[in-house]
Order: C-alpha cells, then sequence, then structure tokens
C-alpha cells in the first residue's frame, strides 16, 4: 500500500466513522509528510529520533534509535490484530 492509497482508506476510515468535518486525500497525505517526513524534509518521528527521544504511538507500536538505526516495535494490540485473536 502506498502513500496515496493509505490516505484513501484513512478518508474511508473517518468518513465510515460519522464526522462532520471531511478529510481530503490532500489534508491526509499532508499529515503523513508532516509525521513520517519526506526526501527533502525529515518528519515529526525522525526529528524526535535525532534527538534520541522514542516515540510511542499507544497500542500501535513505538519507534526508537538503535545503534542509528530507526526501529520499529509493534504494540500489544496490533500485535494481536495481526495475530486475529482480536473480537
Amino acid at each position: 500500500m502506498d502513500k496515496k492509497q493509505l490516505a484513501e482508506e484513512t478518508i474511508n476510515t473517518a468518513a465510515n466513522g460519522g464526522n462532520d468535518a471531511p478529510l481530503t486525500s490532500t489534508d491526509v497525505e499532508r499529515v503523513f509528510d508532516l509525521l513520517f517526513g519526506t526526501v527533502e524534509h525529515p518528519g515529526s518521528i525522525a526529528e524526535a529520533l535525532n534527538r534520541r527521544e522514542n516515540v510511542s504511538l499507544g497500542s500501535f507500536g513505538s519507534f526508537r534509535t538503535d545503534g542509528g538505526t530507526a526501529t520499529f516495535r509493534p504494540g500489544t494490540a496490533l500485535t494481536e490484530f495481526l495475530q486475529n485473536k482480536t473480537g
């Protein structure tokens, strides 16, 4: 799934949640760029990791640096979902 497809899925999820303010693909893609970064500009996660901070995204998981490399540790909820252990 690329960024555009992920943005579309996010828009659909938001729409199904009954949000009054619809999101556009451009809105979501801009948030992705600000959060994860682009080739030209690092995102919020990269900036925090560069400062040697851990980034926790709740039950989704967390990012940290390990010897100059970013690593991701999935959270319990994500792991259980992927293992079909959720209801």
